[in-house]
This record gives structure tokens, C-alpha cells and sequence, in this order.
């Protein structure tokens, strides 16, 4: 097992260090170029849009909003790594590691832009009936380039490691942090009896589709996130004479000449890309899948919403882990992953904070375990149309969930950094070629927000492409006459803060 071990962390090193993080880099540069920084320059629109409500149907169903696709996605976000993943980039690469996965974050916002509108875009309408939509890289793959095999590619690499792998590591994260708060921990049945648990919520959350997931998320991401912001900030408050420290241990391992000499600062920017994109997920490929199932007015809305996503765990969760562990544990050899974190909160607020991170972290792991599934969910619908697939995907997933609440994660965590770097590789090497697309979307929603107008995309407005299914060919009747009204009336004044 530790030769396998040493094999895949061979291979991982060697993908990362001279390919994927060269890739990400140039990749996240390029767009915020050619989007003109639209992650930063549409930071306020993004906070509108995403207080858009969706409109009941004809018949009563209430459609999936850019809020509920965005819990989805952050569901999937904000798990684990945001705890143990930070953690751990810290202990490898120093505090240097926090200042690059910002840098990530800031980057990458751009990335999820552009994969998120495309996502939206290209979607398609799910075949039961219901009304909601599915789509991400593989559907964008096959209608934007026009090519069916690298969708399946990529599809089989989400699936095996969003709904198994990663699941696996968020049940045993779950069970490892349970037993070291609850009495009794110690006992055979304990883990078992957690991943059973897990297994059975688990499936009372899927079986209701899309909506029941975006039902759950909706609650579990706001309050999960609520919670840990809450206990960060009484530890950094309780603590805030080390702030000054923290942002110099920062800075200086991110530039330092002792480490530049140690060579501290490749791993810094090492760790701090590999983690930051294993929580964002910027470029990744996987919280497009997410972004299609929104119903929204115009693809661009969808993309600056997943942006603010990047933000929201990388800028928010992920630094308030980084300020609890570094202003109260500044030595971090002998400890890592979540025991790091859980340590320097118990030493600042005692040991009922323990208590509370089980909560949060259940509460973390569990919602992202959901974000998980659906990704998988959808990505089968884009391989296979048999209908007993995914009833079979759906008891995988769950023997996955009790299975990995029973064993150690080491080898699996490292093969799921291999997969998750296949697939950024596939998903970028996808989206370079389609940003021309997402570009044109942004300049044509910023065109009609500067005419006042609530952007609605219509495909008579980009007649030359192929493979969009899911937009009307002409803007709804009843919006016509507004569009024209704004268009004559307000002209650039009203929509002066959008360029």
C-alpha cells in the first residue's frame, strides 16, 4: 500500500508542479484580461443578481434560482478542505501558502465566470419532466466544440471523483472528528453506526431530485457558514493583538528571502493553488454543473454569481481557518488537517468549541456530500439515457458514504487529487477555446444594462451559434416594449455603474 502511496504522490507532484498550476495560472491571467477583471469590475452586480427571485411556472413549480444554484455549489465548495484542506496547506507550505490561495481566489474568479456562462448556455432540460435543467463541461463540450468524447472523458472523472472518492473522504472526515466528541467513540460499532447514519440522510436528501437538494442546501449552507464565521471571529477577536503577525507570516512566506533560500516558497505556491482549487474550485469543471441548473434571464448572470462563489469560500471560510490556526498554533509541526484546526480552537475558547466544530463540520461535509451526488447525477444523464443507471449511481454513492466512514483516507485523498487535476486539465483546455463565447455574453449584457434594461438573452441576439437549446429565439412579448422604452430613455444613465 505505501509503494501504491508513493506512486500516486509521484504522479500528483509531477502533474501539478508542470502542468496543471502553469495551466491555472495562465489560464485565470488570460480571462481576467480578456474579461477586463469582470470578477472585480462586476463585484456589485453580482451581489444584485443574486437576490433574483425565479417566478412560479404556469403550473405551480417553483424553478431553481441563481441563490439556489449557487448553494448547490457552494454545498460542494464548502466542506472539509475548508477545515482540514487549509490546514494542511499551512503545514506543508507555511503560512506563505494562505497569501496564494487569495491570489488563486482573485485569479480564478475569472475561470469561474467564463465556465459558468457556458454552463448556462449550452444547458439542457432534464428529461423527467420536471422542468429543471442540467448541463455543465461535458454538455459544453459536445455543443460548443462540437465534440462528444471529451464530455464522456469528463463526465466519467467527476462522477468517480465527486461521487465516490471525494464522498468517501467527507464521510470519514465526519466519523474522525464525531469520535473525538462523543463518549464512547472508541467502541467497534461507532463508525459503522455514523456511516450508516450518513447514508440514510444521505438518501432521504437525493431521492427528491434536484429540488430537494437545493431545499436542503439552501438552509444548511447559510447556517453552516453563519456558525464557523461566528467562531473564527471569537477567536480572532480574542486574539487580536497577533493580527499584525499573522498578515507578516503571511506575506513573508509568500516572499520572504528565508524562504525563497529554503525553498519555502515553491511549496507556499504549491499548496496554496492545489488547496485553493480543491475549495473553489475555480476552473475545476465542477460548479458549472451546478450554475446550469438555475433558471435565469441571461447566461452572464449565472456566471457572476458562481464568481462570488470563489470569493465567498476562498476569501471568507477559507481565511477565517487560516487567522483561527495561525493566531494561536504559530508552531505547526506535529499536527495537521483537521486536528490543527480543532486544536487552536479549544486552546482559545475551551473545550466546548470542539463540541460545536462536530456540528459545523457535520453540517459542512454533509451538505457537500449532497453537492457531491448531484454532480455525478448529472453528468450520467449526459453518458447514459438507461434508466436503471442511476438508481445503481444512487446505492454506489451511498455504500460509498458507509464504506468510507469505516477506514483511513490517505491513499484515496491523493487519488483524488489526480482526478481533480485530470479534470481541470480537461475543463480548461475546453473553455480557453469557448471564452470567445462567454466574452461576446458579457459585452452583450453589459450593453443592455446600460440601456436600463434587466438583461434577457435571446439566441436571435447570437444567430451564428449552434447546439443552444434552452432560450427563446426571440426576447417574451410582454418585455418588448420595456426594452425598447429603455433602450430610447435611459441610454447610458441608468446603467452607469455597469462598463
Amino acid at each position: 500500500m505505501s509503494t501504491l502511496d508513493s506512486l500516486i504522490v509521484g504522479l500528483n507532484d509531477g502533474l501539478w508542479t508542470y502542468l496543471l498550476i502553469p495551466l491555472v495560472v495562465c489560464a485565470g491571467l488570460y480571462f481576467t484580461v480578456r474579461s477586463r477583471a469582470v470578477q472585480l469590475r462586476l463585484f456589485p452586480e453580482m451581489l444584485r443578481v443574486l437576490k433574483d427571485r425565479s417566478q412560479p411556472r404556469a403550473d405551480g413549480s417553483k424553478p431553481v434560482s441563481s441563490f439556489g444554484a449557487f448553494t448547490i455549489s457552494a454545498a460542494a465548495r464548502v466542506g472539509t478542505g475548508n477545515i482540514a484542506g487549509v490546514a494542511t496547506a499551512i503545514t506543508l507550505g507555511g503560512a506563505g501558502a494562505v497569501f496564494w490561495m487569495w491570489v488563486m481566489a482573485l485569479v480564478g474568479g475569472a475561470s469561474a465566470f467564463v465556465e459558468s456562462a457556458l454552463a448556462q448556455l449550452y444547458k439542457v432540460r432534464n428529461r423527467d419532466g420536471s422542468g429543471t435543467y442540467r448541463g455543465g463541461p461535458a454538455y459544453y463540450m459536445q455543443r460548443g466544440l462540437g465534440k462528444r468524447w471529451p464530455g464522456v472523458l469528463f463526465a466519467v472523472a467527476i462522477t468517480v471523483t465527486f461521487g465516490f472518492v471525494f464522498n468517501a473522504v467527507q464521510s470519514n472526515t465526519i466519523t474522525s472528528v464525531a469520535s473525538g466528541s462523543v463518549s464512547g467513540s472508541g467502541s467497534s460499532w461507532f463508525a459503522p453506526a455514523v456511516g450508516l447514519l450518513l447514508a440514510v440522510l444521505l438518501g432521504v436528501a437525493i431521492c427528491g431530485g434536484v429540488r430537494r437538494i437545493t431545499s436542503v442546501t439552501t438552509v444548511l449552507v447559510p447556517v453552516m457558514a453563519v456558525v464557523y464565521l461566528l467562531l473564527g471571529t471569537a477567536v480572532v477577536l480574542l486574539n487580536l493583538g497577533d493580527l499584525p503577525r499573522v498578515f507578516g507570516d503571511i506575506v513573508g512566506g509568500a516572499f520572504g528571502f528565508k524562504e525563497l533560500a529554503a525553498g519555502g516558497i515553491g511549496a507556499a505556491i504549491q499548496q496554496g493553488v492545489r488547496r485553493g482549487m480543491f475549495s473553489n474550485e475555480a476552473g475545476l469543471g465542477s460548479a458549472p454543473n451546478a450554475g446550469a441548473a438555475a433558471e435565469v434571464t441571461h447566461p452572464v448572470k449565472q456566471g457572476l454569481v458562481q464568481s462570488l462563489g470563489v470569493f465567498f469560500d476562498t476569501l471568507l471560510i477559507c481565511t477565517m481557518t487560516a487567522f483561527i490556526i495561525l493566531t494561536t498554533t504559530p508552531e505547526l509541526s506535529g499536527r495537521q488537517g483537521a486536528d490543527l484546526t480543532q486544536t487552536a480552537l479549544t486552546d482559545t475558547l475551551g473545550g466546548w468549541a470542539g463540541h460545536v466544530l462536530t456540528v459545523v463540520v457535520f453540517m459542512l461535509a454533509f451538505s457537500s456530500m449532497i453537492g457531491n451526488y448531484y454532480y455525478g447525477e448529472s453528468n450520467i444523464g449526459f453518458m447514459t439515457r438507461r434508466t436503471w443507471v442511476l438508481p445503481v449511481y444512487r446505492a454506489l454513492v451511498l455504500a460509498v458514504v458507509f464504506l468510507g466512514a469505516l477506514g483511513s483516507v490517505g491513499v484515496i485523498w491523493n487519488l483524488a487529487d489526480v482526478f481533480m487535476g485530470f479534470m481541470a486539465l480537461i475543463n480548461l483546455l475546453a473553455i480557453l477555446p469557448l471564452s470567445a463565447i462567454a466574452f461576446r455574453l458579457l459585452d452583450d449584457y453589459t450593453a443592455q444594462r446600460r440601456s436600463g434594461l434587466d438583461p434577457v438573452f435571446t439566441r436571435s441576439r447570437m444567430p451564428d451559434l449552434t447546439g443552444v437549446e434552452c432560450w427563446p429565439d426571440e426576447r417574451p412579448a410582454a418585455d418588448r416594449g420595456q426594452a425598447e422604452h429603455g433602450e430610447r430613455e435611459h441610454g447610458e444613465r441608468a446603467g452607469a455603474g455597469v462598463r
